[in-house]
């Protein structure tokens, strides 16, 4: 019994010790699940902190997207009013273009012809401008010739015009013996 009591005894001492033990493992264990816990904890508060942040900014990029989208729709837009408006001036400009070419075309036509038409007038002018050079020269030559005459016509005019005169002094000379004459004729009382 006493054997007994002590392999009993004995056991009692290996089952509290080993109780001991577990409980100190337990213990251990309590305060890891602790730890482990409060990082849970932290964790899931992290956790919530980023989907609460991750919502934000994909609300934030859902705005970003749609007014980007927006943006770009309305760019797009303009850039096809452009693009038409761009493409209604290409098509004037272009008929404007060839309007201008066909006038290019008429007005060279046109030079050539003129310049045709200014080279014969040229031509016809220089002709005629040495006709009435000639014609100019056979009259100052002839107009030469009658003021040469016209000189000597003169110089006679001016000789017999010196001896009308002469002639004429001649005469007023004896008009006035004749008056003297008369006079003195009038003045004799035999004359009366």
């Amino acid at each position: 019994g006493v054997f007994l009591y002590g392999h009993l005894e004995q056991k009692v001492r290996n089952a509290e010790a080993l109780a001991q033990k577990y409980k100190q493992q337990q213990e251990a264990l309590s305060a890891q699940l602790q730890v482990v816990y409060e990082h849970r904890s932290r964790l899931e508060r992290s956790l919530q902190k980023e989907r609460g942040e991750h919502k934000k900014t994909k609300e934030d990029f859902l705005v970003y997207k749609l007014e980007a989208q927006e943006a770009l729709n309305k760019e797009k837009q303009d850039s096809m009013n452009r693009y038409g408006a761009l493409s209604s001036q290409h098509k004037i400009l272009k008929n404007q273009h060839e309007d201008v070419k066909k006038q290019l075309l008429d007005l060279q036509l046109q030079h050539n012809s003129l310049k045709l038409e200014h080279r014969k007038a040229l031509e016809t002018h220089n002709q005629k401008y040495s006709q009435l050079q000639q014609e100019k020269d056979s009259e100052v030559t002839n107009l030469q010739d009658t003021v040469f005459k016209l000189r000597e016509e003169s110089k006679l005019l001016r000789k017999a015009h010196q001896d009308v005169h002469t002639q004429l002094l001649s005469s007023q000379a004896q008009l006035e013996e004749f008056r003297q004459f008369k006079e003195a004729l009038q003045k004799m009382p035999s004359f009366k």
